[in-house]
């Protein structure tokens, strides 16, 4: 499951999360617009209001089903010997910390996308729907906030707009649909 969120995100992460049984049977990718410097503490506050594993994801590191992972700078999915490992790369070209863009890309690489659920939570701006179009186009189920939840509508505003057959549902909706999809 991918996430992609920026302003308000954090609370409505923090929702999501504590609504979810742990442990969880599949893995979420979260990509929150955030300075680097504050992800950590993120992490930490997560871990603490929430039951769940929760990391930073890492160079190198390995996608593991029931954790969640917190991303920074530009973090892609990299397939190497039928695992999935995290690539972390520090950009001064990507104009988001972190690119949910370049997250979500990352995952067409799959030939098995029918369990992944791509999430465009409240933000500013159009981070997130490139990724979300490349995903849609490929069989992914897509949603995004409603504009009655978001805090900010642009991010969840742009994907309404540009991706072909996004559901957008209020946030409340979108853990129905996470518990549903995740067979919680």
């Amino acid at each position: 499951m991918l996430i992609g969120a920026s302003t308000g995100g954090p609370a409505h992460i923090e929702k999501i999360l504590s609504r979810l049984p742990a442990p969880l049977p599949f893995s979420i990718v979260i990509a929150q617009h955030m300075g680097a410097e504050f992800l950590p503490s993120f992490v930490q506050r997560l871990r603490l209001k929430t039951s769940h594993d929760i990391v930073l994801a890492q160079e190198g590191m390995s996608l593991c089903s029931q954790r969640v992972y917190i991303t920074s700078n530009t973090t892609t999915l990299q397939l190497h010997n039928s695992l999935l490992h995290f690539s972390v790369q520090n950009s001064s070209t990507a104009r988001f910390n972190p690119d949910i863009d370049a997250l979500f890309t990352s995952f067409t690489q799959l030939s098995n996308l029918k369990n992944i659920l791509a999430i465009i939570l409240t933000g500013i701006g159009d981070d997130g729907i490139n990724g979300c179009i490349a995903l849609a186009s490929r069989g992914v189920r897509c949603l995004a906030e409603s504009q009655k939840t978001a805090i900010v509508y642009g991010m969840p505003a742009r994907a309404k707009e540009q991706v072909s057959g996004v559901a957008v549902l209020d946030l409340y909706e979108i853990i129905e649909q996470i518990k549903k999809f995740g067979g919680v």
